[in-house]
Formats: structure tokens, C-alpha cells, sequence
């Protein structure tokens, strides 16, 4: 788009340079514009006016949202429930109880022009990371990711320590402890309590356990209690912070939840009860952005096609009763295939996996 300013100043050059035996062809090509569009400039008083594309006024499409929907739609965006909920997760969520009111951009657009559609909760707008190289996981209980972090105490310079462990492909929480000391026994211990409660002795093929260079995740008594169990460890580059992403982006989440005490836990079975009811949460309502939207537990038992087949059929029913609304295919509800920590590049994992339905996740 050109500004008024611009439009007259080329139109003077273009007449200057014709009026002095330029081809008026080659003069509005050198001015970066063709003939038609200069004559339509003097003929649609486009050198007194300007453009009059952003003062156009536009007829409302047959198909848009009317006032009764947006009202409901802005309704259901502001229960008590999708407070601190984004429309990706909203549309889905309301899916599975069998109710489609618009799109995920239509719940956007609407919650924008309301003035709502800021970043929900105390976290930041996300940024991109740079991937870096390893594991493969097509299925549960086959890549583990695991870590520590800090919970603060009121009482400053003291802290609990939380210990987690992930499975790559379904996002499941398999395993997790809180501790006022971070040894390696409770490292060792959490790892065989995991191990236990998985099932991993009946396994053929032993998971993966996934760690960063932690001086507890190596320690010897880590690794005798892992090589008991059969279970390989792995472990980051040096000096390479991302390459155990999943479990740092679990981290994140756990901290900016609403209920994370930002002042810190009182004592260690305040702590305790904290973690036990954000693993809840996160395994069982959790609507996970990396796995189309299902929850952890439901990967991990293998429930997620079938929620995904449903999705999918809504979404066909809400196309057929109103096609307008559709320029092109539904949303894709395809489930995730295979999960890949620290990706490399596609020929590598299809060599691998054997296979050419590769889909780059993200964390």
C-alpha cells in the first residue's frame, strides 16, 4: 500500500519523465508500479485521497459468527473452568463432551475483539529452541526423561527437592518424589519404585532413562540400582542446557501453575500434597498440546485414537450443518506417531524406525 505522499511524488516523476519522451510503460516500471495503476490513481481521485482500502466499509459474510453465538462463545470462554485456559485447549476440551460452538481462531478472534485474548497466566509467550540429537520413543515405557528441581520454603534459602520422572511418548508422569535433601539414594529409589509400578521386569526391551549431568543422576548408587533394573541410562552434552527439554518444559508448567505458591511450601507435606495434586492434574486433565490435545494417562493407556476418531467425526457433523464456515479440509485430528527427544534429521529416524511417517514433535 502506498501513502498519499508516495502516490504523488511517483505521479509527478512519471509525468516529468513522459512529458520529456520517456514511454510512460518504462517510466512507471523503473517507478515500481504498471500504467493501470497510475490511471486508476487520477481517475478514483487516488492523488487526492489516498488509498481507500482501510476506510472500505465491508460487508459482514453470510457465514460469520452471529451476535447469540459470540455471546455464548465469549460466555463458555470466561466459566470458572477456561479461565486461565487458551481457545487451542478450549476447542478441544469441548469436543470431548460433544459440543462445537466455533474454531480455534474463531474463539480467538472473538476473545481479541473483546479484549481477552492476552497471554493466560503468569508465563511468558513462548520462544523457539534450537533442537539438538537422540532418542526415539513409538511407544510407552520405552524413553524416560528424568530430573530434580527446587521447591522453595518460606523459610529463605531453603528448599525441597522434587524429583520427576517422564515417559516421552505419552507425557505421562510415571514416577515422582519430594524430598527436604537431594541424595542419591532417593534418586535410586524413586527409579526402582518407577520401574515397579511400570512393569519394567516383564519387558523385552528396556526403557531408556533420559537425564542431564546432575552429580545425583550419576552418582554410583544411581547406576547400580539402573543396571539392576536393566534400564540404559543417557545423559546430556556437555555444556548443552536443552537436551533433556521435555522434563525442563514440565518443570515450567508445574511452577506456573496457579496454585504454585509463589511464597513457597510451609513444610515438606505441604510440598507433598502439592505435587501429588499437580501429577493428578497434569496426567489425567491435562489436555497436552504435543499429543493432539488427549491427556497423558490417555496416551499412555492407548486411549487416544479413539477420543481422536471421535473429534474428528464432530468435526464432520459441525461441517455438514454448517458449510459455509469451511473453506477446506476439518482440523486434523490424526494421532501423534513417534516422539523423538532431541530430533534428528527425518533419513536418520526413518532409517531407524524403518518406516516413513515420521512427525516432528514439539516439547
Amino acid at each position: 500500500m502506498i501513502i498519499l505522499e508516495d502516490r504523488c511524488s511517483l505521479a509527478q516523476d512519471i509525468d516529468t519523465a513522459h512529458q520529456n519522451g520517456a514511454r510512460l510503460r518504462l517510466a512507471c516500471g523503473i517507478a515500481g508500479i504498471n500504467v493501470r495503476t497510475l490511471q486508476r490513481w487520477k481517475a478514483h481521485k487516488g492523488l487526492a485521497q489516498g488509498d481507500g482500502r482501510p476506510r472500505a466499509l465491508r460487508a459482514t459474510p453470510s457465514h460469520a459468527l452471529s451476535a447469540d453465538e459470540r455471546a455464548q462463545l465469549l460466555s463458555v470462554a470466561n466459566e470458572p473452568r477456561f479461565a486461565c485456559v487458551p481457545p487451542a485447549r478450549i476447542v478441544p476440551m469441548l469436543a470431548d463432551e460433544g459440543v462445537y460452538l466455533a474454531s480455534v481462531s474463531s474463539f480467538a478472534r472473538v476473545l481479541r475483539a473483546e479484549g481477552q485474548n492476552a497471554h493466560r497466566g503468569r508465563a511468558k509467550a513462548p520462544k523457539a529452541v534450537r533442537p539438538p540429537t537422540t532418542h526415539i520413543a513409538s511407544g510407552p515405557r520405552q524413553v524416560w526423561c528424568w530430573d530434580m528441581t527446587y521447591l522453595p520454603a518460606l523459610v529463605m534459602g531453603f528448599w525441597f527437592h522434587l524429583y520427576l520422572i517422564l515417559d516421552l511418548y505419552s507425557r505421562k508422569i510415571v514416577g515422582w518424589e519430594v524430598h527436604d535433601s537431594d541424595t542419591a539414594d532417593h534418586a535410586a529409589h524413586l527409579v526402582r519404585r518407577t520401574a515397579l509400578a511400570e512393569g519394567i521386569a516383564a519387558l523385552t526391551v528396556k526403557p531408556v532413562l533420559h537425564g542431564d549431568n546432575g552429580s545425583t543422576l550419576k552418582a554410583t548408587t544411581v547406576l547400580s540400582m539402573l543396571h539392576w533394573l536393566g534400564v540404559k541410562p543417557s545423559y546430556s552434552r556437555p555444556r548443552v542446557s536443552d537436551d533433556n527439554a521435555y522434563a525442563e518444559s514440565l518443570f515450567r508448567t508445574a511452577k506456573y501453575r496457579p496454585e504454585f505458591p509463589a511464597q513457597g511450601f510451609a513444610d515438606l507435606e505441604a510440598a507433598r500434597a502439592w505435587a501429588a495434586d499437580f501429577v493428578h492434574w497434569y496426567n489425567v486433565d491435562h489436555r497436552h498440546s504435543g499429543i493432539q490435545y488427549v491427556s497423558p494417562s490417555q496416551r499412555h493407556e492407548g486411549e487416544d485414537q479413539a477420543i481422536l476418531a471421535a473429534r474428528h467425526a464432530l468435526y464432520l457433523q459441525a461441517r455438514e450443518k454448517n458449510p459455509a464456515r469451511w473453506s477446506g479440509d476439518t482440523r486434523n485430528w490424526s494421532p501423534i506417531g513417534v516422539v523423538t527427544l532431541n530430533p534428528e534429521r527425518d533419513c536418520v529416524i526413518k532409517a531407524h524406525l524403518g518406516c516413513n511417517d515420521i512427525q516432528r514433535l514439539a516439547a
